[in-house]
């Protein structure tokens, strides 16, 4: 491969443009640990001004589409890189004040084409909720109490924290396998608009960040254990690093880059996750770790209630295209996911905020679309899963697939 300084090769210039994108968005290059030379040159440059950036995305598509390296970058590769592009097209696009639909750019950055959900699902959702619940009243305020009484104490997180880790890792490692000397640091974050994050560190290493700004629920917090570490992004990061990028030297995978494919499908494989290593009922394996540390837990309510609401995490899809297609006051759709997506106001405007960030604002759709698309594919079984851990693959792979 060529001195990543000339940008010779298509490799090299996706990297190039992904940096010089992430000098424009805060937080939009999610993990890199390419080349050093490379980010240093980045950085040291003047920044590139949107409509450079848009003419060197269409270079580069142009010369993906043309061959240019087709001798040491093959047809599957391009394929890929050409979707992971498309998607900083669009970014550096919406960037430049180019006037891009909603729907049209959550197609071009993440592979797949949102819809507006019909309400009477979340309607169907509340009274299937209204069985699953004990106790009489509005739903509403029944399940924000319920949940809420849910809450892990501060002080036993970091506990919590460490049983379920180390348990999920011992399964992922016998379903799957884990590259020798990877790790993961758990911290407590606060003032982030995420309830938690992987930042990948790069030579297998991850720090997990786990956001205290609301309690974090005995509901969900294997489910983030397992998004975010084991078997989800911290495995999939560190098996990809290991066999893509050391065995096979891509290195365009040494870069992790929002507004593209690739986070769609690693958020559908991370939220699959406590599944694929715990099964389709998980809260019995969830109540043993909590119990042993002291925490209410019931697995058997846990479990109706999950599968009743199930349908509500299109909620927030609805709030974003509410946001960015129809343009409707931030108020009004904080107010629409305290209705439908029964939330408490303080968790209804901490969603807000994600749908609002200038990183993330199109971003649930990753979520949203991309659980049942990688569940569609894997159909239960673990080696499909060891496919999207393991493989470069774009979301029309998945749907083919399925």
């Amino acid at each position: 491969m060529a001195d990543p300084v000339s940008g010779a090769t298509v490799v090299d210039r996706y990297l190039e443009l992904g940096l010089r994108l992430g000098r424009h968005v805060d937080g939009f290059v999610d993990a890199y640990y390419g080349p050093p030379v490379l980010a240093e040159l980045v950085a040291a440059e003047p920044v590139h001004p949107p409509a450079a950036l848009v003419a060197e995305a269409a270079a580069l598509l142009g010369d993906l589409d043309g061959g240019v390296d087709a001798g040491t970058v093959d047809a599957a590769r391009r394929r890929w890189l050409r979707a992971q592009v498309v998607g900083l097209h669009t970014s550096v696009q919406k960037l430049a004040g180019e006037p891009i639909a909603y729907a049209d750019e959550v197609e071009r950055c993440y592979g797949v084409r949102p819809t507006f959900r019909d309400e009477e699902r979340f309607a169907a959702a509340h009274r299937r909720l209204d069985e699953a619940l004990p106790g009489s009243g509005p739903i509403r305020e029944r399940v924000v109490a319920w949940r809420e009484a849910q809450a892990i104490p501060v002080e036993k997180l970091e506990p919590v924290l460490r049983s379920l880790a180390d348990d999920f890792r011992e399964r992922t490692q016998r379903l799957f396998g884990l590259p020798e000397g990877e790790h993961v640091e758990w911290e407590l974050a606060h003032d982030q608009p995420w309830s938690g994050f992987n930042y990948y560190l790069g030579e297998l290493r991850s720090r997990v960040a786990i956001n205290t700004d609301l309690p974090v629920l005995s509901t969900s917090i294997a489910h983030l254990v397992a998004h975010e570490a084991y078997p989800g992004h911290h495995t999939e990061h560190s098996r990809k690093e290991a066999g893509l990028v050391r065995r096979r030297g891509w290195l365009e995978e040494t870069i992790f880059l929002v507004g593209t494919p690739q986070c769609l499908l690693a958020e559908g494989l991370a939220d699959l996750a406590l599944e694929v290593i715990a099964g389709e009922r998980p809260e019995a394996l969830v109540a043993e770790h909590l119990r042993s540390l002291g925490i209410p837990y019931d697995p058997d309510v846990v479990a109706a209630v999950r599968v009743a609401s199930e349908s509500l995490d299109a909620v927030r899809a609805n709030a974003a295209w509410l946001l960015h297609a129809d343009g409707q006051p931030v108020d009004d759709v904080v107010a629409y996911l305290e209705r439908w997506g029964l939330l408490p106001a303080a968790r209804a405007a901490k969603a807000v905020e994600f749908l609002t960030s200038a990183t993330w604002r199109s971003y649930i759709s990753c979520y949203v679309e991309g659980l049942p698309l990688c569940r569609a594919y894997v159909k239960g079984d673990p080696g499909r899963f060891a496919t999207l851990l393991t493989e470069q693959l774009v979301p029309a792979d998945l749907a083919a697939a399925a």
